[in-house]
């Protein structure tokens, strides 16, 4: 089928069956195991070249976004339940407590060193092996 012959759908989709817009994931809320909500996914990051979702980034402590702090998780731990209209993730908030953040409004570099740091931190396989 050629471009020309698709049908006319609306630029500003935000969500399919298997795909959603990256501004409805952030501000989504995160679940911890026992359905507890731990925080919100602040945005997410993805790597430039292959286009993965590499983390998603919660906002995580204080209260109304007032002394939080960032808690990159690689995306491969985050699983959308539709019950909880959230993300389910299995880390507790007192894993999160020790967890490698960042303080919002603080820059963080995400290089090799630090994104294998969180990778091991919870266990995961990196998303670039």
């Amino acid at each position: 089928m050629a471009y020309s012959d698709m049908p006319d759908r609306s630029v500003d989709a935000t969500e399919t069956h298997d795909l959603i817009a990256s501004d409805k994931v952030e501000g989504t809320k995160v679940y911890d195991p026992n359905g507890d909500h731990i925080g919100s996914i602040e945005r997410i990051m993805v790597e430039k070249r292959s286009g993965r979702v590499s983390y998603a980034v919660l906002s995580f402590g204080g209260f109304l976004g007032i002394g939080d702090d960032h808690y990159p998780l690689p995306w491969s731990m985050l699983e959308y339940d539709t019950d909880l209209g959230g993300y389910r993730v299995n880390v507790t908030k007192d894993q999160l407590e020790s967890a490698p953040h960042y303080a919002r409004g603080e820059d963080f570099d995400f290089d090799e060193k630090r994104s294998r740091g969180i990778y091991d931190y919870y266990g995961v396989p990196p998303y670039w092996v």
